[in-house]
């Protein structure tokens, strides 16, 4: 998926209505909990709650919201969250990788068999589609909120250490290893550079198109379901919407 691509997506979706983004911001706290509890609620000295906080800033979560889930975390007596992967296969094979994070391994893995069901997929093994997709750090920037030029950016993005930097008709998109992330985020930052999106992600190495309209509205279906299920973190596809 390109950079536009992507950007388009990322407006899409913080263009939804408020309780949308009350979802999302759910979602971004569950993330703050378990980055917590496994690293302690010291920003400075936990890199995947940076990581985390980096996407809440991005995803135009307010600070107070942020400290407060940092603070509900580290004094939360919540039961455990668990993280699952699913793996498995939409309409005309297409890819499927679904992050879960639940209470419920049984009700999760329940409703996003059910969702896959319903879009005509199927839930696979663990592994089947993982290989198709790399893992990086990626970074969007929107074009009108960026007041530095094209050349100084890329030169900035590739001497902080990414991997590539694609310019788009609206946006630019900057990849990175996910261990050099922080890093090339925060060099940019230093640089007044404000982020469309900032997270560590799966991108698929290739992309299948859909042609077919049942297979289109089937795939549509499914991920609807999954972006509706509390569980359900994050969803990675390749599909060429």
């Amino acid at each position: 998926m390109s950079g536009h691509s992507k950007f388009s997506n990322i407006k899409a979706k913080k263009e939804k209505n408020d309780s949308a983004k009350g979802k999302i911001f759910t979602r971004i706290g569950k993330e703050i909990l378990i980055a917590v509890k496994e690293g302690g609620p010291d920003v400075n000295n936990n890199s995947k709650l940076r990581q985390v906080v980096a996407k809440a800033k991005a995803n135009n979560m307010p600070n107070d919201n942020i400290e407060r889930s940092i603070k509900k975390a580290a004094s939360s007596s919540e039961a455990d969250l668990e993280s699952i992967v699913y793996e498995g296969y939409g309409p005309n094979g297409t890819a499927i990788i679904v992050e879960a994070l639940t209470d419920n391994r049984n009700r999760a893995a329940s409703n996003i068999r059910f969702a896959f069901t319903k879009g005509h997929g199927n839930i696979g093994t663990p592994g089947c589609v993982s290989f198709m997709f790399d893992t990086k750090g990626q970074l969007i920037i929107d074009k009108e909120e960026c007041d530095v030029d094209t050349d100084t950016l890329m030169m900035a993005a590739l001497d902080a250490g990414a991997l590539d930097f694609v310019e788009e008709d609206d946006s630019y998109e900057v990849l990175t290893d996910p261990n050099d992330f922080d890093t090339v985020r925060e060099a940019l930052e230093a640089e007044g550079i404000t982020f469309a999106s900032a997270e560590i992600t799966r991108i698929p190495q290739t992309y299948v198109t859909l042609t077919d309209e049942t297979d289109i509205k089937n795939m549509n279906k499914l991920l609807e379901m999954l972006d509706e299920d509390d569980d359900v973190q994050n969803v990675y596809h390749n599909w060429e919407e």
